[in-house]
């Protein structure tokens, strides 16, 4: 029974990342073409898939180096971007405390944005979380592949791809895809619309800096929002409030 659990779950993970898959395809495309033209050896390009695994910054720290940004430019401008794992890491966490160290280590390592958005719908669907660890295993794995296979046929065949195909668009449509569904509250829609406004006013900026921005104001939006969402639910507040609408509903009750 447990085994069967276990496949079923898995197996959903596979399903639920399908969509995203077909559209993570062609950027894997995109980046090998963008690592060889950058002047990166193929095998160093195609290392990076399975070391950094982490697409946006593998876009990002291309061109840079290319561009021949210092280090520290580097280093700050990756690490900025993937704060968002940090994010992501403690949205799962409570659902992985009771996993063993080697689970946690395998799974932290698959976590990306597009396995990220189906695991944390699935485990917050309601139902018992008892194997729902092998649905992220499932989706995570199925992205890996995916990652690896299409950021070779990039580095080792990109040359002979048509300049013309036009892939770029996939980029924005596949995170379009993975971000909508999880703006369900009022602090993710501020930081959602506030980091977009900012990368776009900002993108003058040289070595993609305006990222950067982006991300903290992002950040600083949301953590503001949820703040005040926190404080408006406090139990305190939220029993003053309700009492007086009981004494309001009261007073109208004696006006008639």
């Amino acid at each position: 029974m447990a085994d069967q659990l276990r496949r079923q779950q898995f197996w959903a993970g596979v399903r639920a990342e399908m969509p995203i898959v077909v559209g993570v395809l062609p950027f894997g495309l995109i980046f090998g073409v963008v690592a060889t033209s950058a002047g990166l050896p193929p095998l160093i390009a195609w290392s990076t898939s399975s070391i950094v695994f982490a697409g946006s910054a593998q876009f990002i720290a291309v061109p840079l180096l290319a561009q021949g940004a210092p280090a520290l430019i580097l280093v700050l401008t990756t690490l900025i971007v993937n704060l968002r794992h940090l994010l992501y890491s403690a949205a799962l966490a409570p659902y992985a405390r009771p996993l063993s160290g080697g689970w946690k280590v395998l799974l932290a390592y698959l976590l990306t944005d597009e396995a990220f958005a189906p695991t944390i719908i699935h485990y917050q669907d309601g139902r018992p979380a008892d194997f729902k660890h092998w649905f992220w295993l499932g989706a995570g794995l199925s992205l890996w592949l995916n990652w690896q296979i299409s950021t070779a046929i990039g580095i080792f065949l990109g040359a002979q791809l048509p300049a013309n195909l036009g892939l770029e668009f996939t980029l924005a449509l596949t995170f379009i895809g993975i971000i909508i569904p999880t703006l369900t509250r009022r602090p993710a829609v501020g930081a959602f619309l506030s980091a977009g406004a900012v990368a776009v006013a900002s993108a003058d900026l040289p070595y993609r800096l305006n990222l950067m921005v982006a991300a903290f104001t992002g950040i600083a939006v949301g953590l503001v929002l949820e703040e005040l969402d926190r404080r408006r639910t406090a139990p305190g507040r939220l029993a003053d409030r309700l009492a007086a609408r009981g004494q309001a509903g009261e007073m109208g009750e004696d006006a008639r």
